[in-house]
């Protein structure tokens, strides 16, 4: 699969995947930051952006996708990264090709099952607008509101939606594909060989996505050589809420 990737900057490659109805154009402004000192590609994963749509969406083939561009660019001396679902796949690229990185950075995810019901009021409202019939963004916002109160969760999905060449709305994402394997994307992330170079797991002090005994057990079971950082006063989104602090962890991690 051809993976869609921005790239920029020059020096030791960062690799930057997104969460669950993210884009590559997510992480622009940090990776902008980070392209001074490093040659930055951030992906749109499969399924998602400008990148191919497929019926099938798991993360061993998630991890088949990154390794192909790995190759495809030539990528030696990496640090991948990723937030929340690209948390798990960068996760799952460190247990499956170890020797194809020197360092993983994981935003807010653990390895372990996540519950996605979280994520249902999200897919009802995707669902609750009418691509058939809408026409302005206003319109798909009131749809969304039925079920998501949130403005700022609003706000980011809203950046998926895009008019094609005859004037009609539609989703980057594909919602079929994600809807139907949605237990998939909590899925457990699990090996037998632990991943054996340096790890930096960092979580949102606000967020349940990883817990006291997800730092004590689950990640240092996997990770033996890994560090876990709290941003207190950050939620799931950490990279949007408090991009200086994300960027200067993972600059001096990468770095180190």
């Amino acid at each position: 699969m051809q993976l869609h990737f921005r790239e920029m900057g020059a020096g030791n490659p960062l690799v930057i995947l997104h969460g669950l109805f993210g884009t590559s154009d997510n992480w622009q402004t940090l990776a902008k930051r980070w392209a001074e000192t490093h040659r930055v590609i951030v992906v749109d994963l499969r399924n998602h952006g400008r990148s191919p749509q497929t019926a099938e969406h798991s993360y061993e083939l998630m991890s088949q996708d990154v390794l192909e561009l790995f190759d495809q660019l030539q990528l030696e001396h990496v640090t991948l990264m990723g937030h929340s679902m690209g948390g798990k796949v960068a996760m799952r690229f460190a247990l499956d090709h170890p020797t194809r990185l020197d360092k993983l950075i994981v935003l807010d995810i653990a390895p372990r099952l996540s519950d996605m019901r979280h994520q249902d009021d999200i897919l009802a409202g995707l669902h609750a607008v009418d691509l058939t019939t809408i026409e302005s963004r206003q319109q798909a916002d009131e749809a969304l509101a039925q079920h998501i109160p949130q403005l700022g969760v609003r706000q980011f999905l809203l950046k998926n939606l895009y008019r094609r060449d005859d004037n009609s709305f539609a989703w980057r994402p594909n919602l079929a594909a994600l809807t139907e394997h949605m237990p998939a994307i909590g899925a457990e992330i699990s090996s037998p060989t632990p991943f054996l170079k340096p790890a930096l797991f960092v979580r949102g002090g606000k967020s349940d996505y990883v817990s006291t005994e997800d730092k004590l057990y689950a990640i240092p079971a996997l990770f033996p050589n890994s560090q876990v950082e709290t941003i207190v006063d950050a939620g799931h989104w950490l990279h949007a809420e408090k991009p200086d602090e994300i960027y200067a962890l993972v600059e001096a991690f990468a770095k180190s």
